[in-house]
């Protein structure tokens, strides 16, 4: 639950916070604890153990087997509905405006679009368009060579349609756009300045590519105004090659990763990995320990759904219990936060719930400082 994993979080002798004292973190801690539980946010609140003892598919495919499983009952939700819903739908298409909830056939759009049960709406807008220069064997965006020119009303519309939500938090993710010389950096740098012009207290998140490794577009969104420079790094170094496009490469990501947070200390730096690729567990912690040494602060781990029959396939559905313990490892390295669970993706209620959190604490902090 988020209770105890923020208390292991705080306490832990790895986690530093240079803006915050320990009262602070002690005020953290206790806002953070009459907040909404983790799992309310990372697991399908149907779900129980009782759905397993039913469930009699298999949970992992063996070398040499290509029927696909059957989904287990963790992973069902439920069909998007409501008010809530089609309003921020209708808005999206009235502004021509992309997200990665539809065109990564996200299983939380419901949720986060309608509302959920805590009412708290949340969409992550896709910039420069809704297609990739990249051909990621996970990833249901559409590719092309040349995609349609970016639209230059889209970081002012894009910034018009956050004011009107009212959110204390925004997410941007992009395509890959390898096309253009800067990759489309200072479209999504001029994005960010945009929503801070409207609303300076908001907080920003941009999962972004990696450049091809180019370290001056790194610097052009590190220096826009966002508070959380996210990029994932997907797999574990061995599947790379097999499960991301070519031109993506593991210890690329890394050092993306390692560069936005040394040029502007004050990021808060977050990445993601898939789970059920056929990785082992041993990989899994090796990436997780490069993570750290990288200096990442935020780390979502969750489950690898097959979006299409055209993308690769499950090897092998993990449990939720497994999930937990990753996020009990991820808590024993040091990291901020670590959001693991089956449905889980790279933005997620949760962990913006959490930094949130953080980063107003940061700015109080910094005021006291000043008076």
């Amino acid at each position: 639950m988020l209770r105890q994993s923020s208390k292991t979080l705080i306490s832990s002798p790895t986690f530093r916070c240079q803006h915050t004292s320990a009262k602070k973190i002690e005020e953290i801690r206790q806002k953070i604890s009459d907040g909404p539980n983790f799992q309310d946010f990372v697991q399908n609140p149907d779900y129980n153990k009782e759905d397993w003892k039913e469930y009699d598919g298999k949970l992992k495919r063996e070398k040499g087997e290509n029927e696909r499983l059957r989904l287990p009952p963790w992973l069902k939700t439920t069909i998007p509905t409501g008010k809530n819903f089609s309003k921020i739908k209708d808005q999206l298409r009235e502004l021509k405006l992309s997200t990665v909830c539809e065109e990564a056939r996200c299983p939380n759009i419901g949720e986060c679009w309608g509302g959920g049960k805590h009412g708290t709406q949340t969409a992550t807008i896709m910039l420069m368009g809704d297609t990739c220069t990249r051909g990621c064997r996970f990833c249901s965006v559409k590719t092309a060579r040349s995609p349609p020119p970016l639209d230059p009303n889209e970081p002012e519309n894009t910034a018009k349609a956050i004011a009107s939500w009212g959110l204390d938090y925004i997410v941007l993710t992009s395509v890959d756009r390898d096309d253009l010389p800067d990759g489309g950096s200072v479209h999504i740098a001029k994005t960010v300045k945009e929503i801070k012009t409207r609303n300076p207290k908001i907080f920003v998140e941009c999962l972004v590519p990696d450049f091809r490794g180019d370290f001056s577009c790194v610097e052009t969104i590190a220096t826009s105004g966002l508070d959380v420079y996210a990029h994932n790094i997907e797999t574990v170094e061995k599947l790379t090659p097999y499960v991301r496009d070519r031109r993506a490469h593991y210890r690329q990501t890394l050092k993306v990763l390692a560069h936005a947070k040394k040029h502007n200390p004050n990021l808060i730096t977050k990445t993601s990995i898939m789970l059920g690729l056929g990785e082992t567990d041993q990989e899994i912690e090796q990436t997780m320990k490069d993570l750290r040494e990288v200096g990442v602060d935020c780390l979502t781990l969750g489950q690898y759904m097959q979006p299409t029959k055209k993308h690769l396939k499950v090897i092998e559905y993990v449990t939720p219990e497994k999930f937990k313990n990753w996020e009990e490892e991820g808590n024993k390295l040091g990291f901020l936060y670590t959001a693991s669970g089956p449905l889980v993706r790279s933005s997620y209620k949760a962990g913006e719930f959490f930094i949130t959190s953080i980063l107003k604490q940061r700015g109080e902090a910094e005021s006291e400082n000043t008076n």
